[in-house]
């Protein structure tokens, strides 16, 4: 059931309506009933013609400004989801640019540590070639396919060294590639 205010409204828009519509015919309504005027004059409808003919056109101004007020809240709600999405936008942007510092500044520990690894590795290297033996101007295929025993037998006939046990070697190998005989 409508409300005194509700009902109001709407006989105020239909009472609004009308004078739009039937200017001259709602001036006569307007009369106090039970009352005839004997005459209204002239000038008096021309008055309230042009009064109520401003009234209709405040009337389609409102309705235009009310139409504008809902685009504009519109566009108010878009460019604050836009506003709310840029935010989220920078801070991870903001994030990501944090942990990119802390890389950035734990980067020289990290040289020092490589620093101090590569010179570790370059002293092992250097100590695991300590314990290497190089013989040179021994020609090339001579050794056939054990070079192990062929070693062991070259430090026993050719330098006249006698080992009880024989010695045990980790790797033998020849270092480079073959070289090609100038004749075949």
């Amino acid at each position: 059931m409508p409300n005194d205010k509700t009902a109001s409204k709407h006989s105020c828009q239909l009472l609004f309506s009308e004078a739009i519509a039937q200017p001259k015919a709602m001036t006569a309504q307007m009369a106090p009933q039970g009352h005839t005027s004997p005459q209204v004059d002239q000038p008096t409808l021309d008055v309230t013609d042009r009064i109520l003919q401003e009234i209709a056109s405040v009337g389609r101004r409102l309705e235009v400004m009310d139409l504008k007020i809902t685009d504009l809240t519109l566009a108010s709600s878009s460019i604050r989801a836009d506003i709310a999405g840029f935010r989220e936008t920078v801070n991870n942007l903001d994030q990501r640019l944090s942990a990119v510092e802390d890389h950035i500044a734990a980067t020289p520990e990290q040289e020092d540590e490589l620093k101090s690894l590569r010179a570790k590795l370059t002293e092992l290297e250097d100590r695991s070639h300590r314990d290497n033996v190089r013989f040179f101007g021994i020609p090339e295929q001579k050794e056939g396919s054990d070079i192990k025993t062929f070693i062991s037998s070259l430090l026993t006939n050719h330098f006249g060294i006698e080992f009880s046990p024989p010695p045990e070697f980790q790797k033998v190998h020849r270092i480079g590639p073959p070289t090609q005989s100038v004749y075949k």
